[in-house]
């Protein structure tokens, strides 16, 4: 029986129409690690996930769900958007997580910043990137990862523009092509970005396959919550970034 508390609490910020980040991080966490979170509004749930949109979350009033999730007092706060803050830069995306660790008192970790987190700990310097954004978030999110330092070699993304719940309805099987399609002989690595879209599933069969490493923004914010706290333990199941027990 695998005991679900009594190592640390891990506090999620998630957008409130997010389904998938809570399961992931129910799958990938290891013992004795207890996962609790607090929704996050400031979007029109209706509405394509645009630029606009994305941009209005990441400048969103946290007051109110931080001190709500504060009452748990996490050991690691995590804010699980991804382009909420790559949309506005990679100054932004610190600015808001040492503003939380301030109020908090907690460690935080955001997905754009634990993308680049993992990349730096891989040593993957070029990546083919693949998401469900419109094209516009993929352009701001190939900006943010040139300014941290991350070459795009490789692109792939959904021919339509989804909406919020069409995002988090892709079936694995698509995000796995997804995956195929971002790859090329350049590419240290595969990125897929979105805490909503089903990636995590994905990543052990697109690494067998591919021969490379793969991160998406659930996994790698997992995987920068336990470094944060020196937590070694090789998760299976997940991609070889959360199997590497020496880190």
């Amino acid at each position: 029986m695998t005991l679900s508390r009594g190592r640390a609490r891990f506090g999620l910020l998630v957008p409130f129409t997010n389904s998938n980040l809570e399961p992931d991080f129910a799958m990938m966490r290891p013992c004795g690690v207890s996962c609790h979170s607090a929704r996050l509004g400031g979007y029109d749930e209706d509405a394509i996930p645009d630029a606009h949109q994305m941009q209005g979350l990441g400048a969103a009033d946290l007051d109110a769900p931080l001190k709500l999730l504060l009452g748990i007092k996490p050991d690691v706060v995590i804010y699980g958007c991804t382009s909420a803050t790559l949309t506005h830069g990679p100054a932004f995306d610190r600015a808001l997580a040492e503003r939380i660790e301030a109020e908090s008192g907690a460690k935080t970790v955001t997905a754009a910043g634990a993308l680049v987190y993992a990349l730096n700990a891989l040593g993957a310097r070029r990546i083919g990137f693949a998401s469900p954004y419109v094209p516009r978030i993929n352009e701001m999110a190939v900006g943010f990862l040139t300014d941290m330092g991350v070459e795009t070699v490789a692109q792939a993304q959904v021919e339509l523009a989804l909406g919020n719940h069409e995002q988090g309805a892709l079936e694995p099987d698509a995000v796995y092509a997804l995956g195929l399609q971002a790859d090329s002989v350049e590419a240290e690595a595969i990125v897929l970005s979105c805490t909503e879209m089903r990636s995590v599933e994905t990543i052990d069969r697109l690494e067998q396959k591919l021969g490379k490493p793969v991160v998406s923004s659930n996994q790698a914010m997992m995987f920068e919550a336990l470094d944060a706290l020196d937590m070694s333990d090789a998760i299976q199941g997940f991609g070889s970034l959360l199997e590497r027990s020496a880190r």
